[in-house]
């Protein structure tokens, strides 16, 4: 009698046990932020111009609105932290106009992480916003790119539009590779640039280093919306794509 009291105790406390690590596990999952990062340029002036510039603000806003409407959540990283510099400041777009009031991501891109604070592995995805600026500061920035590789090779998302893929040019994976080698990507175009006058003041020109880095390069008539998809990598042409591409994460990252 004594040891089937004792074996009903043990299996009572046994369930009870269970239950509350299944409880607990259920909140965790449910209370864990699915993260995807933001990768913003810090450069805020256009070569010998001395023209400012510095991350596009649509090309943040727009695919933030589509992500974030989907239940991810945000963190942004620049390379030298803090408040970086904003171009094409334009209250009048919706989506501008909405990231711009929104406390909570404001107060999280004025203080963008640096590279060094970064967790690959806390994210599904890592997105980077273009504006000219990320042509001077981002190819090189060895740290971003090292985070972008094990994002990627972690099975997540590599994304990038407009002047973002400038940061994507010198990525290399594991095998030695360039991450860009033998996919379809795009982003601004020769003509694009040439149409803005920067065509000479860019210290490279992103369709010709994408295609010398063995990217196989397509695009659309200039200021065309234009996103392509290959494996896990996607990339928009300009600024009337980065939408587009926020969606295109958003299919991948639903696989």
């Amino acid at each position: 009698m004594n040891f089937k009291k004792s074996l009903k105790m043990t299996l009572a406390m046994c369930a009870i046990f269970l239950s509350m690590v299944a409880t607990a596990q259920f909140k965790t999952t449910n209370t864990m932020k699915k993260k995807i990062l933001f990768v913003v340029t810090s450069h805020d002036k256009k070569g010998s111009t001395g023209a400012p510039t510095g991350y596009y603000l649509a090309e943040v806003s727009h695919a933030w609105k589509v992500l974030k409407e989907a239940g991810y959540e945000i963190d942004f990283v620049s390379p030298k932290g803090g408040t970086p510099p904003v171009d094409g400041f334009d209250l009048t777009d919706a989506e501008n106009k909405e990231f711009w009031e929104d406390k909570y991501y404001q107060g999280k891109i004025s203080h963008s992480q640096k590279p060094a604070e970064v967790k690959p592995e806390d994210y599904l995805a890592i997105y980077y916003a273009g504006g000219h600026g990320a042509v001077w500061d981002l190819p090189d920035n060895n740290e971003i790119s090292a985070i972008a590789t094990k994002i990627y090779e972690n099975n997540g998302v590599v994304a990038a539009v407009c002047h973002g893929p400038a940061g994507i040019v010198n990525i290399k994976l594991s095998s030695g590779k360039y991450l860009v080698e033998g996919k379809k990507v795009n982003g601004f175009t020769n003509e694009e640039e040439a149409a803005v006058k920067l065509d000479k003041v860019v210290p490279f020109l992103l369709e010709d280093k994408l295609i010398e880095r063995g990217g196989i390069y397509e695009k659309s008539a200039p200021w065309q919306e234009h996103v392509l998809t290959d494996q896990r990598l996607v990339t928009g042409q300009n600024p009337q794509s980065a939408r587009a591409v926020g969606k295109a994460v958003l299919a991948l990252l639903a696989k």
